[in-house]
């Protein structure tokens, strides 16, 4: 380690403000400071305002998060080595796969029995995704840090592990790189970069994706690691034929019929039905949840508001009646579509959020409220956790001035 410092030391000259490298001096921060804590002390008279800072926060947020990829991993595998058993001719769906090509050229067959074969399975979905969402995404924030010669922080890393959970993991990677770049140039970096964005770049760059091709990502058809699987997600089976459908969904490939595919409240909970990379297990979520409040980088308040608004309008929907959709109990929206990833990570991100406690209960629940509104009242969206958070996050700020101007007209009374 003493070898690495004293190479970087012996560097730091040719990005110093006179070095020869000077333009690139962002990056060389930014290298510096991943591998080892700058010996730089800020000298004079400072004010600590918190202990928490960028690093702080993404090793808390990675933390979180690694209960949640290990499940996704394995389920993504389990997923598609079910509806490989499910195939006769197995042939045709490998040829056409990568991804499972490789997989049996590192020796692994096709069960769905077997823990390390559906994990590396899901490793291989993921890996892609990732790489692409890091060095696309990476690229433009060093290019937008090297222009306006600010530092580069490690916020983009949560960023980039982020995105991909919110993706299909068979979608190609062209599109993945399209909405990264969407999210980060236009979601963060046109604001001012790290800590200026208004809405989620990870959302933002999803729901780009979400109108630019919605044949791949509308979430109508499931999400699974093979082309050409077609069938209902429990999500839409729910709002369509209530609980009882989801004992009789059928799947389909190329047209083909496979087989009934149920799925029970505990397998949604757990996280063992098809969808997204991140996005299926309630149970990934809530501990990953409970890891982020701990640690103090998300707000319980947003947490319980979240679950309060929607639990307000489902038991008010059900009660009312009339469709399958407004009589789904609220157990099950809990664990079905985004709703348990969107609240753990997504809702509570320190930046889109209001920084003020009363305002994060309103941005909380408003958002509980939108996304109950989307799923049952508005039949074109299967899914609304992703709007309802970027129009929360857009209204954030209007939370924060409404109760800083009450805060300084009080202020003001006692003062006479």
């Amino acid at each position: 380690m003493k070898f690495i410092i004293k190479f970087v030391e012996k560097q730091k000259k040719h990005f110093a403000k006179d070095g020869k490298y000077h333009r690139f001096h962002p990056l060389f921060e930014a290298v510096e400071t991943f591998l080892y804590t700058s010996p730089r002390e800020t000298e004079g008279r400072v004010q600590i305002k918190d202990g928490t800072d960028l690093k702080r926060i993404m090793t808390a947020v990675l933390l979180a998060l690694l209960p949640l990829l290990v499940i996704s991993f394995y389920n993504v595998g389990l997923q598609t080595n079910l509806i490989i058993g499910k195939v006769g001719d197995i042939s045709s769906v490998v040829s056409g796969n990568w991804r499972l090509g490789l997989f049996q050229a590192l020796g692994f067959s096709f069960n769905p029995e077997g823990l390390l074969p559906n994990f590396i399975l899901g490793l291989l979905y993921f890996l892609p995704l990732y790489l692409v969402t890091l060095v696309v995404g990476g690229f433009w924030e060093v290019l937008f840090a090297v222009i306006r010669k600010h530092p580069i922080h490690e916020g983009f890393f949560v960023t980039s592990m982020l995105f991909p959970l919110i993706l299909p993991p068979n979608i190609p990677l062209w599109q993945a790189a399209l909405g990264i770049s969407f999210g980060v140039v236009l979601g963060k970096e046109v604001f001012g970069g790290v800590g200026m964005n208004v809405v989620n770049p990870a959302l933002t760059g999803r729901i780009f994706l979400f109108f630019a091709y919605p044949a791949q990502i509308s979430g109508n058809a499931i999400w699974t690691g093979i082309d050409g699987v077609s069938t209902a997600t429990p999500l839409t089976t729910l709002t369509s034929w209530g609980v009882d459908g989801l004992a009789q969904a059928s799947m389909k490939l190329d047209g083909i019929q496979l087989a009934t595919q149920a799925t029970t409240w505990k397998q949604a909970f757990l996280g063992f039905i098809p969808g997204s990379l991140g996005e299926t297990s309630a149970l990934g979520c809530l501990i990953g949840a409970v890891i982020l409040v701990v640690t103090g980088v998300a707000s319980w308040r947003i947490i319980v508001s979240v679950l309060g608004g929607a639990y307000l309008l489902v038991t008010l929907l059900n009660i009312i009646g009339g469709n399958p959709a407004m009589e789904v109990p609220f157990h099950w929206h809990l664990v079905v579509g985004g709703f348990a990833f969107g609240t753990a990570f997504m809702a509570t991100d320190p930046v889109s959020a209001p920084a003020l406690n009363k305002a994060k209960y309103i941005y909380g629940f408003l958002i509980g409220l939108l996304v109950i509104m989307v799923r049952v009242l508005n039949p074109a969206f299967p899914e609304g956790m992703m709007m309802a958070i970027l129009f929360a996050n857009i209204c954030a700020p209007l939370f924060d001035y409404i109760f800083v101007s009450r805060n300084i007209k009080r202020r003001m009374k006692q003062n006479g």
